[in-house]
């Protein structure tokens, strides 16, 4: 059950990220989870564990790497915004 929470709560963070860049148009689910969960990582090691924390991921570090995540994802592969 906890797996299913992360994967859940990866897909969500993936989906804020790709809304606050505007870059979230052509993320599908599995892109969502994926840059969730890598912008987990990348957030808490950045920033550390701080905030609120959902199945084990701190939500504010863990949106703001999937935000970082997606832009340079975006800039290595040329993804502008979607209008």
């Amino acid at each position: 059950m906890y797996w299913i929470w992360v994967i859940i709560i990866g897909g969500l963070i993936g989906l804020a990220a790709g809304a606050l860049t505007r870059r979230g148009g052509s993320m599908g689910i599995i892109s969502n989870i994926i840059a969730g969960l890598v912008g987990s990582v990348i957030g808490e090691a950045i920033l550390g564990a701080w905030g609120p924390q959902v199945a084990g991921m701190a939500i504010v570090p863990s949106v703001i790497g999937a935000v970082i995540l997606v832009m340079i994802v975006s800039l290595v592969f040329g993804i502008r915004t979607d209008h």
